[in-house]
């Protein structure tokens, strides 16, 4: 329960952000299948700032819908920080958003092409921002899926804070 109020906290304060700098955001999702983008849409007011998302769980939706680089996916495979960062900017290119969000790592139960359980990445595409943050978390899936939720939001809403207004 707690979890899951720490993944709320953190949407409202990124709508919030959102909201002040009258911006707009989309989502990318690969290991929260959706989740990012309901807990978005769980805030009151968020039809003003929240634009659409993609869940591209299977690796070649990555590169088809949300415009991740083929050779990049070859080369690193889906859990690596620059398909992150790659999966923010098609967010935010294909949705026609200010702000683009994304997830991807591996939830578990098992390892995935050689990278462990609990390794996730998530990451922020802005006009003059591009970041990515490195997880290791512990736990079953639903902890992991709640608290990589709880990071992109945090992510974004630091990276709101810290952007130079919108012109």
């Amino acid at each position: 329960m707690e979890m899951e109020m720490e993944m709320a906290v953190a949407a409202a304060a990124a709508v919030r952000a959102l909201t002040d700098r009258c911006e707009t955001v989309a989502t990318a999702e690969s290991l929260t299948g959706g989740l990012v983008g309901a807990t978005l849409v769980a805030i009151p007011g968020v039809s003003s700032v929240y634009r659409g998302g993609l869940v591209v769980y299977a690796t070649d939706l990555k590169q088809s819908l949300a415009g991740v680089p083929a050779g990049l996916l070859a080369e690193r495979g889906p859990v690596d920080p620059d398909v992150a960062l790659a999966l923010a900017a098609g967010a935010r290119d294909r949705c026609g958003a200010d702000w683009g969000v994304a997830t991807t790592g591996v939830a578990g139960p098992d390892p995935q092409g050689g990278k462990p359980v609990g390794l996730v990445y998530v990451a922020v595409a802005g006009r003059s921002v591009a970041e990515v943050r490195e997880l290791r978390l512990t736990g079953g899936r639903e902890a992991i899926r709640t608290e990589s939720v709880t990071a992109v939001l945090q992510l974004l809403d630091d990276s709101l804070r810290s952007a130079p207004a919108p012109v």
